[in-house]
């Protein structure tokens, strides 16, 4: 019984930590240089980390201190951001602060350009 409960245990750290280490790794290989994008590409970045730090950083700051963005950081969460706010509807949370119809498709935009960019497109 006891030798199962630690497998189970192993098993489940061991799928956290691969499952971690993947996300990182895809973290790591983007990397941002100016370069990358034109001077439209600059001001949907912009626009979009605007929203992210008036709307998001808020509360990541004070209950989410990894998924704080920042310029640098934020192309790689923006597919997280796409499936929290437009798929599951979840963020922004609370009632305090929505996002209007225009920072939803600014949002949109970025999330957009940032795919298409990675892509090769």
């Amino acid at each position: 019984m006891m030798t199962t409960l630690v497998k189970i245990i192993l098993g489940l750290t061991l799928s956290f930590l691969v499952a971690q280490s993947s996300k990182r790794e895809q973290r790591q290989n983007f990397v941002y240089t100016k370069s990358t994008y034109s001077a439209a590409g600059d001001s949907i970045q912009l626009r979009a980390y605007k929203i992210l730090t008036n709307k998001c950083n808020v509360c990541h700051v004070e209950r989410n201190r990894r998924r704080v963005f920042t310029k640098e950081n934020m192309n790689p969460w923006a597919a997280d951001v796409y499936k929290q706010t437009f798929i599951k509807k979840r963020m922004p949370k609370g009632k305090k602060i929505k996002l209007t119809n225009q920072e939803y498709q600014e949002l949109l935009t970025w999330i957009t350009s940032t795919k298409n960019h990675n892509n090769g497109i």
